[in-house]
């Protein structure tokens, strides 16, 4: 697999590739084998429903299981079944999110579980290549199927819809296939949209919380904070693996430089950051799991059974697993993301900076003041997104599904949450940045030298009064790169 292309094969997609189709210009093609697996279940699917029900192929959906579709109206009922489904509603959800979700669906069919014709494999494929989406709706999934999202894709398949033009939102035409009928159930029957949207968190996750290390050292080095919470003993004593990580990175970032620390001992937001952050780090660990496992899984229903020739109808179309573990990302993101405010009420203060208060350039300035605001404005956010959807609950189809977890809510809070973060931890980087530029000192080497020289190369030198708004926004542009200066970090 080089740069420009990436080859999907129903096993082995991991959430940063979602990210490089969702966002890049890549080429998708399909892998011999996972056309196969395709092709195995779809034959099967049929040999099974000509013999016994299969929950969508012979009959209806939901409350509607137990009616049998008759054989002179088959051909009729999958696309009824499409055209009621595809019923979303609300604002269009981004474009790199409805890429995200074509990428995993054309995944989860090339697994072998779904029994949809192999033939919807590549104008799948051509749509990503192309640059084409499908109206994709924010509202119609509670996390037990994108059955609105993937409904409306056949529908544009199926040439009933246009597809859309990434560049430009045009209707244009685009690659098309002849669903048949017994298919239509088996091709929207999956979470691809929800998978899609938390792969995409789970990769944004993930090089934040590395970048959040990386500001977290500027700011240590900024207030001459003590090493002494990093020391390897400190988290021998208390083992647990995120804490550690968090802390070994800490060292190596400090490496160069090991001024005396300005006090005996350091606020929370330096003292308690590798317990506070490491628990962020292992959610957004198994959270990257947990989606990479059901990205890759032929988690359908019915599940076609290949090798025994036969159909299990069953649960794999819930997505708690998915659900549960980024609701506690969200949990741990706002208590280190409450680290990064404290710490940047330390650097508006003469005690910790030797800096004039709020780093302001002449007497009675307002400087940096301005910053704490946007952060506890954005800190509010990630509050807010850190209710957890699981905590919802649902009743639907007369009945007879009683139960829905929420992740596609718990995925959406995630992307929210996520960008209010991006710009409290930007606040962080203007305020290290300035203070080490006011006090004269650059760090001495390593990657924090790096950091350093990356973010007094893009952010505006002037100290005098002035809107902070366009520095923001170029230190949150920073923090991807400065994830990658982590040690051993995304």
């Amino acid at each position: 697999m080089d740069d420009s292309r990436i080859v999907i094969d129903g096993a082995t997609l991991t959430c940063r590739t979602v990210a490089r189709v969702a966002r890049g210009d890549v080429t998708v093609s399909m892998a011999a084998e996972g056309v196969k697996r395709a092709g195995e279940a779809w034959r099967v699917a049929r040999q099974v429903a000509a013999v016994r029900p299969v929950y969508g192929r012979t009959t209806g959906v939901g409350a509607n299981r137990v009616v049998d579709v008759e054989w002179e109206d088959a051909d009729a009922h999958g696309l009824r079944l499409l055209r009621s489904h595809a019923a979303g509603a609300g604002p269009l959800v981004s474009p790199e999110i409805v890429r995200a979700m074509l990428l995993v669906r054309l995944n989860q069919v090339a697994a072998g579980g779904s029994g949809v014709d192999p033939g919807v494999l590549q104008p799948l494929a051509d749509v990503l290549n192309l640059g084409l989406l499908p109206p994709v709706p924010l509202y119609g999934a509670i996390g037990t199927g994108d059955l609105t999202a993937l409904a409306s894709t056949a529908l544009c398949l199926l040439g009933e819809r246009s597809w859309l033009s990434g560049a430009d939102g045009g209707q244009e035409r685009g690659p098309g296939f002849r669903l048949r009928s017994a298919d239509a159930l088996a091709f929207i029957s999956s979470n691809a949209a929800t998978l899609g949207e938390a792969a995409l968190a789970a990769t944004d996750l993930r090089m934040l919380l590395g970048a959040s290390t990386v500001v977290a050292a500027l700011s240590l080095f900024a207030v001459r904070g003590s090493e002494e919470p990093y020391a390897p003993c400190v988290h021998e004593a208390c083992p647990h693996p995120g804490q550690a990580e968090v802390a070994t990175a800490m060292r190596a970032l400090l490496a160069f430089d090991h001024p005396a620390p300005g006090r005996i001992q350091d606020p929370y937001g330096y003292r308690a950051f590798p317990q506070v952050h490491g628990p962020a780090v292992e959610s957004a660990a198994y959270a990257e799991n947990v989606v990479t496992r059901e990205i890759n899984a032929a988690a359908e229903n019915p599940l076609i059974d290949r090798a025994a020739g036969t159909v299990w109808h069953n649960g794999n179309f819930h997505t708690a697993y998915v659900g549960l573990a980024l609701d506690a990302c969200r949990a741990a993101l706002f208590q280190t993301m409450a680290l990064s405010t404290a710490r940047l009420g330390t650097l508006t203060e003469p005690s910790f900076t030797g800096l004039p208060p709020f780093q302001a350039a002449t007497e009675a300035s307002s400087g940096i003041m301005v910053l704490e605001y946007v952060a506890h404005s954005a800190l509010a956010d990630v509050r807010r997104f850190a209710t957890p959807a699981a905590l919802g609950g649902a009743v639907l189809s007369r009945g007879v599904e009683e139960h829905a977890g929420f992740s596609t809510q718990s995925a959406r809070a995630t992307t929210d949450a996520l960008a209010a973060y991006r710009i409290g931890l930007g606040c962080e980087l203007v305020a290290a940045t300035r203070a080490l530029r006011m006090q004269g000192r650059i760090p001495s080497g390593g990657p924090l030298k790096a950091a350093h020289d990356l973010a007094t190369g893009v952010l505006d030198p002037r100290m005098e009064d002035r809107p902070l708004d366009a520095d923001i926004a170029v230190a949150a542009d920073l923090l991807p790169h400065l994830a990658r200066l982590l040690p051993q970090g995304p």
